[in-house]
């Protein structure tokens, strides 16, 4: 599982003209999915996403995570994290999951993400053509592969 994490002042999702998700100060999180991933990838990603320390405390270092400032999840499926462009100019997504395997997965991650969060989170739908906007705040991006654990 490979997350691409963001720090937001704001973010949203629209499908076919109507927001699915919307947050403000807080987290936009990208997912892609393969098939070799399990309850442990999404566990241990959730936990680092909630955990993960990237807020400014009073003295204006990153020091704090998003339940130290009540902030939002927005999650959204992104089969093109799984991308290889090792041959060619052309990406092969052959390593991303169909969607019997991706969708029970993403699922499971909406709900370990509110349970560690300890509330509800944004999403977007998963396999549509979902239109993002974000106001990155940093900016700070995190990437994250749970078959690395870096």
């Amino acid at each position: 599982m490979r997350a691409v994490i963001q720090r937001v002042s704001e973010a949203s999702v629209t499908v076919d003209g109507n927001i699915t998700g919307s947050i403000k100060n807080g987290l936009l999180v990208f997912i892609g999915i393969e098939d070799a991933d399990t309850m442990e990838d999404i566990e241990w990603l959730s936990g680092k996403i909630v955990n993960l320390r990237i807020f400014n405390d009073n003295n204006g270092v990153m020091n704090i995570n998003i339940k130290d400032i009540d902030g939002g999840i927005l999650l959204v499926s992104q089969f093109t994290l799984q991308a290889s462009t090792k041959k060619g100019n052309r990406p092969s997504y052959i390593k991303a999951s169909k969607p019997e395997i991706a969708i029970p997965l993403y699922e499971n991650m909406i709900v370990q993400l509110e349970k560690d969060l300890g509330k509800k989170i944004g999403t977007g739908v998963f396999g549509a053509d979902m239109k993002v906007r974000l106001l990155n705040d940093g900016p700070v991006t995190i990437w994250f592969d749970t078959k690395q654990k870096e």
